[in-house]
């Protein structure tokens, strides 16, 4: 008997290869498989270009003479409902039709209008097996960033802080102070790598004046956001160094400076939230890390505008300092990194 949930598995490792890479795209892996072997298998690896089923189909044909006789007797697995509709790339449901592959099973489908149900129809319509929703909840874990900005018109938001033993998040006096261990700080640039933007609030910029990049490791690096009010940041810090696409919100205008993007927001003391996570939106912005400060994140959290919070606790005792945001949500995990607990909430 196949074993359907081994070959999506194998294609869900393969689709997570594409992250940081195919935003505001899905993730999406593929296999082409031949009496339980695979044969071939393709992952969307950048944005803009070939899909997953076509990498797959490609693999095949790169490797096996034969590969128009196997394909029209293989099964195709693929994370994602194949597409039906002409984006920057054909539709792959008829690339599927074209090579007469006889089964096809999907994952989940796709809820971005043009493709939901579109993709599966165009399949059975042309006489293929269709299988679907096999390891759904893994390949939707695999997607949220892209199901959220489709069903929710923002960006998946990610809260992320560190914070002492006895809940301390920074020193009284404003000073930068690190908390956590070198283990953590790494770990927080492959994140970094793989989400598109990351957000901080003015007095986050001024204390610690961030690069917000991935230099410790090897990645693009992400958009950087700053909530300024006034624009009263210095110029000579390093978020307005041009070196990265930058937005910064703020109440007094809307103007562009080389890589600096500031967005004026009219309502700056109401659902300001809200109104960044939509600009954010229209900026193609598929994932938001928000890394401080506290008035920051507990803005988002007052607004019930996260998904996710991901919370480093270090071994030391402060005997005072700034508390840490409180925030409830179901654990989904708690590990150790370095010396470091790293603890992660979905909301």
């Amino acid at each position: 008997m196949v074993n359907d949930s081994l070959f999506m598995k194998r294609a869900i490792e393969l689709a997570l290869l594409g992250a940081g890479n195919v935003s505001p795209n899905p993730m999406v892996g593929a296999v082409v498989v031949l009496n339980e072997q695979i044969i071939g298998e393709g992952y969307h690896e950048k944005y803009g270009q070939a899909h997953a089923e076509v990498n797959a189909i490609r693999d095949v044909v790169n490797n096996f003479p034969n590969a128009a006789e196997l394909l029209k007797k293989a099964t195709l697995y693929v994370t994602l409902e194949p597409c039906a509709h002409f984006g920057k790339t054909p539709p792959c449901a008829d690339l599927i039709i074209e090579h007469g592959i006889p089964k096809v099973v999907i994952g989940s489908r796709d809820p971005f209008d043009s493709v939901n149900g579109k993709g599966i129809e165009k399949l059975l319509l042309a006489g293929k097996e269709v299988t679907t929703g096999i390891l759904e909840a893994e390949c939707l874990e695999l997607n949220r960033r892209f199901f959220t900005r489709v069903q929710k018109q923002r960006p998946y938001v990610i809260l992320k802080w560190a914070q002492t033993a006895n809940g301390f998040f920074a020193p009284e006096n404003h000073q930068q102070r690190w908390i956590t261990g070198k283990e953590s700080k790494l770990l927080v640039h492959k994140w970094r790598a793989e989400e598109d933007c990351l957000l901080i609030g003015k007095n986050t910029a001024i204390i610690d004046n961030p690069q917000l990049n991935v230099r410790l490791v090897q990645g693009r690096n992400p958009r950087r956001a700053v909530i300024d009010k006034n624009l009263a940041l210095p110029p000579h810090l390093n978020l307005l160094d041009n070196s990265q696409d930058t937005f910064i919100f703020n109440a007094i205008e809307t103007k562009i400076d080389g890589k600096n993007k500031y967005i004026a927001i009219e309502d700056f003391d109401h659902f300001l939230p809200q109104y960044i996570l939509y600009q954010l939106y229209l900026q193609d912005i598929q994932s938001v890390i928000i890394e401080g400060g506290v008035t920051t994140l507990e803005s988002f959290i007052k607004h019930d505008l996260w998904d996710e919070a991901r919370i480093f606790t270090s071994e030391d005792y402060w005997e005072r300092g700034i508390k840490a945001p409180a925030i409830r949500g179901t654990q989904i995990s708690s590990d150790k990194i370095g010396l470091d607990t790293l603890t992660i909430l979905k909301h």
